[in-house]
């Protein structure tokens, strides 16, 4: 929403709370559309000029950063996340289900055994989750109170094949040292989890003992760590992980950008280079492009990121193609996907060498590593010719047109040791699986001893 449209809604109701003016027209109607976003309501009028100071002084800027954040997360609308053998979907209204591999206890409802539909996590009836996060045998729930409920394995940093953090957590438990930050989403990677308070405030947990995000942690570490360096006075509204390195989409009053942080292997952090980054640093390339970042996605070995103009950018390792530039090279810095110039994306997800891009009219192209039949091609007539091949530039998912329902959602597994599978949700909040289902994750039944399905198929879950 522009600040003019928020000027002309202003006008046409009485506006909640006292004059004051000392600001403008547009100023007052910025604060005036503030105050009907859920995570500004319950904000402290001491707490609302700290971040109206920290995002430039300005309640138009607090307005596009409110905006910013729930665009690009989904924020208190429904959501699917294909996670490591599990999966959680959440309601537009914040009820939360699980399905899935159960072994640590990941699906929250008391037990350690699959569930091949999905199923209510019923301890947390009347909480409100307006935000998910899915780790390898582990899962964090965030409510519109901004608590942190986690469940699965009880560690913040373990690796997918590690052995530490052996206890396990059936059902959804606060996160006590998170009880004085208001989280609004939380992002899992190999080694490490962090979380992003209201304020756009970041935290680690158990990066590890090396420093390698400017702290010194243990593995197994419960308390939250601030971010330090460059963002430590810049709002951020979106966080993504990948394997040991995080990206940060910020918001200043110049524009929006993107920092990196952590392990550069493969070129992943985007500045040119494949070193390692304690400190979050600025991929200066979007300033090159001339491109307003909007979205961020972080793949295990890959990034993405799509731009206001609907531009969509990929860099790190190539592998199979799933940086979509019609080979396997490495790219160091951000580079335009040229085979989606005439597309205007509106979103992008990543996982384990395999990205999709969803456009402004609900069409899904997807490229990178065809395995487990996670692309969503299925090949020729029959549906078996070359679905689990390799794609090296943007294909349309065709299997996903033929639904007839406008995609606004995708998500991919983004896991080096877990078959991918996908989720597509539509607009009118059905949901779509396809890919490995071997656990139970895509939601649905296999016969015949199948262990995917190529195609989408439509999940017993109403997301509306």
């Amino acid at each position: 929403m522009s600040i003019l449209q928020a000027t002309c809604s202003f006008f046409r109701q009485p506006a909640s709370f006292a004059p004051d003016y000392e600001l403008s027209m547009s100023e007052l109607a910025a604060l005036d559309m503030c105050q009907k976003r859920a995570i500004f309501k319950p904000m402290t009028p001491e707490e609302r000029q700290d971040l109206k100071q920290r995002c430039g002084g300005s309640w138009k800027l607090v307005l596009r950063f409110l905006l910013a954040g729930e665009a690009c997360c989904r924020r208190e609308r429904s959501q699917a996340i294909a996670g490591p053998g599990h999966s959680i979907a959440v309601t537009s209204n914040g009820v939360a289900y699980s399905f899935g591999s159960n072994s640590s206890g990941q699906l929250g409802h008391g037990t350690t055994e699959e569930e091949w539909r999905p199923r209510q996590i019923r301890s947390l009836q009347g909480i409100r989750i307006i935000q998910a996060a899915a780790g390898p045998g582990r899962t964090m729930l965030i409510s519109d109170a901004g608590e942190v409920y986690a469940f699965g394995k009880d560690s913040f940093g373990e690796a997918e094949y590690g052995v530490q953090g052996t206890k396990t957590v059936t059902t959804p438990q606060l996160v006590e040292s998170l009880k004085n930050i208001f989280v609004v989403q939380a992002a899992i990677g190999n080694f490490f989890t962090a979380v992003l308070s209201r304020e756009g405030r970041v935290y680690t947990f158990s990066w590890g003992n090396d420093g390698k995000l400017g702290h010194q942690t243990e593995p197994n570490d419960v308390v939250p760590h601030p971010l330090l360096g460059a963002l430590e006075n810049i709002p951020v509204v979106q966080i993504a992980a990948g394997y040991c390195y995080l990206l940060a989409l910020a918001c200043q009053p110049s524009g929006m950008s993107v920092y990196s942080v952590g392990c550069g292997l493969g070129g992943k952090l985007g500045h040119g280079s494949r070193t390692d980054e304690k400190y979050p640093r600025l991929i200066e390339q979007f300033q090159l492009l001339n491109l307003q970042p909007m979205v961020v996605a972080a793949g295990a070995w890959h990034a993405a990121v799509v731009g206001r103009d609907g531009r969509v950018c990929t860099w790190g390792w190539g592998r199979y193609g799933c940086l979509g530039h019609g080979n396997e090279e490495c790219e160091s810095v951000p580079k335009v996907v040229d085979a989606l110039s005439k597309v205007k994306a509106v979103h992008v997800a990543t996982g384990d060498y395999t990205t999709f891009v969803v456009s402004d009219d609900g069409d899904v192209y997807s490229f990178g590593c065809g395995e487990s039949a996670s692309l969503g091609h299925n090949g020729d007539g029959d549906g078996q010719g070359n679905r689990h091949t390799n794609v090296l530039s943007p294909e349309l998912v065709t299997s996903l047109k033929e639904v007839k329902e406008r995609v606004v959602q995708i998500s991919l597994t983004n896991s080096v040791y877990w078959n991918a599978h996908t989720f597509a949700l539509t607009e009118s909040g059905k949901l779509f699986a396809f890919g490995a289902g071997d656990k139970g994750q895509l939601g649905m039944e296999l016969v015949n001893n199948q262990t995917e399905r190529g195609n989408p198929e439509q999940v017993d879950v109403d997301l509306r």
